[in-house]
């Protein structure tokens, strides 16, 4: 089973996002936390690691930039494959994100139904055709 962190501070983004991630397949967990600083937290904690992370860029107390540099400066953490998902098209932002390593970068489509279309091209990619790294405790 594939573990996913899901970075979101929306309560409704998060619940769609579990929603349509639910319909496109049952094979994963799905653990949700609402800031960066949680995030991080979670990440360094001694517990299973997750086999990828779905980061929001606009997240209170520590924002997803600085949560997607942080992981992937970290030798411990910086093999789990993260998924940027979010509302930004800004350049920069895009720039950025490849520019510190993320391993894709998704707008966040609005609507379930595009929302499920955009997590079924996850999964099949990422849960499907990609390996993704061992996990380690």
């Amino acid at each position: 089973m594939t573990r996913i962190l899901l970075v979101e501070d929306s309560r409704a983004d998060a619940i769609l996002i579990q929603e349509a991630l639910r319909q496109v397949s049952s094979d994963h967990s799905v653990e949700t936390v609402n800031d960066g600083e949680r995030a991080l937290a979670r990440l360094r904690s001694s517990g299973t690691r997750p086999d990828l992370v779905l980061l929001d860029l606009n997240l209170p107390r520590k924002d997803g930039r600085a949560v997607l540099a942080e992981i992937k400066a970290d030798e411990g953490l910086k093999a789990i494959p993260v998924i940027v998902l979010t509302t930004s098209s800004a350049p920069a932002d895009v720039a950025f994100c490849y520019t510190h390593c993320a391993n894709s970068y998704v707008r966040k489509p609005l609507g379930l139904d595009a929302l499920v279309e955009a997590a079924a091209a996850i999964r099949d990619f990422w849960l499907r055709t990609a390996t993704l790294p061992p996990a380690t405790a």
